[in-house]
């Protein structure tokens, strides 16, 4: 599905998000996080660092079962199929999660800019 929609619009490939509607900081997807409870923000957060269940649990003070339960209330709510959707989403949109004013995260990945093309 998505290389066939990609083709459609090869006026600007180097950024989907433009003419896709997956742009974790559109309307629609920070309407979605904010279904999520502060909890599962929490999880959603420490999930895009790659830790597994066992981890966050620690993390959390948790158990890995509730662990478990809260990443799959996420998946259900964010309309993601797949756990590690969630976490490309978790780090795709964590200005819009983190509430944090000396985030590291935005010394990290630099904010969206668009790119120029190559010239050869």
């Amino acid at each position: 599905m998505f290389e066939r929609s990609y083709a459609h619009h090869t006026n600007d490939p180097s950024c989907p998000y433009q003419w896709s509607e997956r742009d974790p900081a559109s309307g629609s997807w920070a309407a979605r996080l904010e279904r999520l409870t502060g909890r599962e923000k929490e999880v959603l957060l420490l999930l895009g660092t790659g830790l597994g269940n066992r981890q966050l649990a620690r993390e959390l003070s948790i158990a890995e079962r509730t662990v478990k339960a809260h990443i799959a209330r996420i998946i259900e709510k964010l309309g993601q199929e797949t756990r590690l959707q969630a976490a490309m989403l978790s780090v795709l949109a964590h200005g819009l999660l983190c509430s944090h004013p000396g985030c590291a995260q935005d010394d990290v990945v630099p904010p969206r800019r668009r790119r120029e093309p190559c010239v050869a």
